[in-house]
């Protein structure tokens, strides 16, 4: 089985395209610092994949550890790299910390990879760098406006480097919003502290753990004047790595750099989102209206065309499967 160094591993999407990558033959090395997941995400994957994950917990600056995994595990064939701060809110108000972390340990591990003869990449990317989009739903053609947030910068930023390494074979992809959990419940989104997230944040909820949801701006030029998203299950969003892993690895890309959009191809606004949590769950979400949230755009979704037609990838599952996933993780951890 070929090696792939998971940078990341233990969150959200990285733990899922774990398994995954183990359904898929490929052997998942996971490199994470915990900064934003917990280290018993390990007994799940344990579960689900029958054995124990290789887990190195460390920083992604950490050059040293790098030496370790390759003198450890042998030649690493790809590395898909998810770990980087996500909290769009937290980076307005902490720009440093998200442009040290996300760029600079970009930068360790591109010349980790360098230095050790590693020239494929999976690159989380975020729809992020659309900015505001003048039209939608954006396709990979679609301007790369002026970033709204810090952590947008980051992710635009990033790319700029990624592209600028010749050397390097990069799939970069640009995803929506991830929500959903593994169908067994035993691997799904629990992040540190309260969620900014709106999923997490709604099942926490709902179960008693935080007070009312708070929509964050109920006067947007939309039909119910809240923000639209694509939301796209994690588990596709998984196997989309899984597609861009294997384009690199036989060969197929047109060229060094290639980027792909992965979301359903459908927005839905906040408010329908929580109609169609009722409707999956019989569990009617409370929410007041709030202000709104600096570095939130009002509308985006995805033409995932392209990523169907060259990744041979497309989102199978639909908002409410997404939603009693989520909500059957959430009962798991209470």
């Amino acid at each position: 089985m070929k090696n792939i160094l998971v940078t990341g591993g233990l969150g959200f999407i990285g733990s899922h395209t774990v398994v995954s990558l183990h359904e898929a033959g490929y052997n998942p090395i996971i490199l994470d610092n915990l900064s934003n997941t917990r280290e018993n995400v390990l007994d799940g994957l344990e579960k689900l994949i029958g054995r124990r994950p290789v887990f190195y917990k460390c920083d992604i600056n950490d050059i040293i550890v790098y030496e370790k995994i390759v003198a450890e595990s042998g030649e690493i064939a790809a590395v898909i790299h998810f770990a980087a701060f996500k909290d769009v809110g937290e980076s307005v108000e902490q720009p440093l910390k998200y442009y040290h972390n996300n760029m600079q340990g970009l930068i360790s591990l591109l010349t980790a990879m360098k230095q050790f003869g590693i020239a494929n990449i999976v690159f989380s990317s975020s729809c992020t760098v659309y900015g505001e989009p003048d039209n939608v739903p954006v396709n990979e053609t679609s301007p790369i406006k002026p970033a709204v947030s810090p952590y947008g910068a980051t992710k635009q930023m990033g790319e700029t480097v990624l592209r600028d390494c010749a050397w390097l074979n990069t799939q970069c992809l640009r995803y929506f919003n991830p929500i959903g959990a593994h169908p067994t419940g035993l691997i799904g989104e629990l992040p540190l502290g309260v969620p900014s997230n709106l999923i997490p944040y709604l099942t926490q909820s709902v179960a008693g753990l935080r007070p009312p949801l708070t929509v964050h701006g109920g006067n947007y030029p939309t039909t119910d004047g809240t923000c639209i998203r694509d939301y796209i299950h994690v588990c596709d969003l998984a196997d989309a790595h899984v597609a861009a892993l294997n384009r690199l690895l036989e060969g197929k890309q047109h060229k060094t750099f290639e980027v792909f959009n992965l979301g359903t191809g459908e927005g839905s606004t906040v408010l329908q989102v929580l109609t169609k949590f009722e409707e999956a769950t019989g569990l009617k979400p409370e929410y007041k209206i709030g202000p709104r949230r600096p570095g939130d755009v009002v509308a985006v979704w995805a033409d995932p065309s392209l990523a169907e037609s060259r990744l041979g990838w497309k989102a199978k599952r639909g908002l409410p499967e997404m939603l009693r996933d989520a909500w059957n993780w959430q009962t798991k951890q209470t």
